[in-house]
């Protein structure tokens, strides 16, 4: 009975995912004059990679997905951070799914043809769970590594900040000290924001302009406060040069919390190693006992 309602879930899944990619939904009347009457949003500074094998053996499940609603807005964020378009994220998570899927079939069939069969439910059961894994995989790794470059890209900021008001305090201009500073830096980090300068540049639009835009597509505040306090240059004079500081510690002081709360929550995961040997320990002793006892009864 369990596996006539697995294979009726899954065919009436699939008959429904091939109705909307068929038949996609038409939009609604608000959504469509929201989108004609919406300004031209500026190009995105991140730069995009290229499709794999995996982005172009799952596109004809792009469509479906995008119906349901996938991604979602803080996982379109996580992907705009290491430039991985959408449609090859979805694309992944289909083909990813659809490996897990039809992996235990193929080792069925391989350990049929030696003589072995598990029966029809442990292939359908561990397709279902290996395809709803390797469904989500995706979504944890891109999560994973746009945490690392979101901790990465504020390092370097705290760096670019210091460098910015060293220079502002030799008496230079803001744009030659923005420019100035980031031309020192190397890495993926620096790359950004010296993208972003000379998008502002080839574009005619104000540095802290684009370090805004930057900042809002990376989802780091901090790149955000440092456009708009670099936007009071103008108004305020050498007050900017004060408050470059102040960010600067502020965000050093931050990271080293941080950091601080990494090493105590490591420290506290080294304990369960222990814990896990101790009661090993306890269980390697104590079961000798406990079959004497039982055995004596």
């Amino acid at each position: 009975m369990i596996t006539v309602l697995l294979l009726g879930m899954g065919l009436g899944v699939g008959l429904w995912s091939l109705s909307v990619w068929l038949f996609p939904p038409r939009p609604a009347l608000g959504e469509v004059l929201a989108r004609a009457t919406r300004p031209v949003a500026p190009p995105p500074i991140l730069a995009t990679d290229a499709e794999g094998w995996a982005a172009r053996l799952g596109r004809p499940f792009v469509s479906p997905l995008r119906a349901l609603g996938l991604p979602s807005a803080r996982l379109r964020r996580d992907l705009a951070v290491f430039g991985r378009p959408i449609s090859t994220h979805l694309a992944e998570k289909a083909t990813v799914a659809l490996i897990g899927l039809l992996l235990p079939v193929a080792v069925q069939l391989v350990l049929a043809l030696g003589g072995v069969w598990l029966g029809l439910e442990v292939p359908v059961i561990a397709g279902l769970v290996l395809a709803g894994l390797g469904f989500l995989l995706p979504d944890l790794r891109s999560r994973s590594e746009a945490a690392k470059l979101r901790t990465g890209f504020r390092h370097a900021l705290s760096a670019y900040l210091d460098l910015v008001w060293i220079t502002l305090a030799g008496g230079a201009g803001v744009d030659s000290a923005l420019g100035d500073s980031v031309a020192v830096g190397r890495g993926w980090a620096f790359a950004q924001i010296r993208r972003a300068l000379s998008t502002a540049r080839l574009t005619r639009t104000t540095p802290w302009a684009t370090l805004r835009q930057l900042g809002d597509e990376l989802d780091v505040t901090e790149l955000s406060e440092l456009a708009a306090s670099v936007s009071l240059a103008g108004t305020e004079g050498a007050k900017v040069r004060a408050s470059l500081a102040a960010k600067a510690a502020a965000l050093r002081t931050h990271q080293i919390t941080d950091a601080e709360a990494e090493a105590q929550a490591a420290t506290e995961r080294m304990s369960l190693p222990v814990v896990a040997l101790f009661l090993g320990f306890l269980v390697f002793i104590g079961y000798p006992a406990l079959t004497q006892v039982l055995n004596g009864l």
